[in-house]
Parts: structure tokens; C-alpha cells; sequence
């Protein structure tokens, strides 16, 4: 259980910046790229990006449970469960749609829903990362 919170530490930060970079970057530039290439890009994009995040939030997300299932009852880790639910909860009920409906060509509408919905994930891995590190004090 050593080594489990602070992989589990690197995880979530490396999330929370990765989300601060989409959010702040990645997403505002979507709507630079033109409609004849959008569907091209945004398919790169999502390929890219999901090669980066996935493994990170699954790592998250087991490290998380190992952690609990292992008798971690800090309340500052078990503070942090929710808004890990949440992200998962949000990346597959809105993110994931939207990035859907922008495969199919850009949609202003599903391009600023996807922007400030983001915001959630963004203040949830932030608050996630706090949390943990709440636990060295």
C-alpha cells in the first residue's frame, strides 16, 4: 500500500492538468478549424487523446478502489470518491455524446455545450487532486 496512494496521487494529477489543458486549449481551438477539415480533426483528436486519458482513469479509478478495499478510510480520500463518480459519470452520460455528435462535423451548439460542460470534469479533477492532497496534512 506504499506505493498505491501516490500512483494513485500521479494519476489524478496528471488528469486534473490534462483536463486544465483540454479545457483552456484544446476545446476553445475546436471551433478554429473550419467545418472542411473539422470531421478529420476531431476524429485525430479523439483517437490521440484517448490513448492518454483512458489508461490514466482506469489507473485512477482501480488505484481508488485498491485503496478503499484496503482499509484507506481517510475522509479526505473517501471525500475524493465523489467526484471520481462524477467524472466517470460525466465523461460517458455528456462528453462522450457530444464528442459523438462533433464526429459527424462541427456543431456550434454540441461544441459550446461540450465547453462548458468541461467545466464540471475540470472543477472535479481539480477538487479531486485538493482532496488527496489534503491527506498529507
Amino acid at each position: 500500500m506504499t506505493l498505491l496512494l501516490p500512483l494513485h496521487s500521479a494519476a489524478t494529477w496528471a488528469l486534473a492538468g490534462l483536463i486544465w489543458t483540454i479545457q483552456l486549449v484544446h476545446y476553445p481551438l475546436f471551433a478554429q478549424v473550419g467545418r472542411d477539415s473539422f470531421k478529420a480533426y476531431h476524429q485525430r483528436h479523439t483517437t490521440r487523446i484517448t490513448w492518454v486519458v483512458a489508461p490514466l482513469m482506469f489507473l485512477e479509478l482501480l488505484t481508488a478502489a485498491a485503496l478503499v478495499m484496503l482499509g484507506n478510510r481517510d475522509p479526505w480520500l473517501l471525500a475524493s470518491l465523489v467526484p471520481l463518480a462524477f467524472n466517470w459519470l460525466s465523461t460517458w452520460r455528456v462528453q462522450i455524446p457530444l464528442h459523438d455528435k462533433l464526429a459527424a462535423g462541427f456543431d456550434a451548439q454540441a461544441h459550446q455545450r461540450l465547453v462548458s460542460t468541461n467545466w464540471w470534469r475540470t472543477a472535479a479533477w481539480t477538487s479531486r487532486g485538493a482532496c488527496l492532497l489534503m491527506m498529507s496534512f
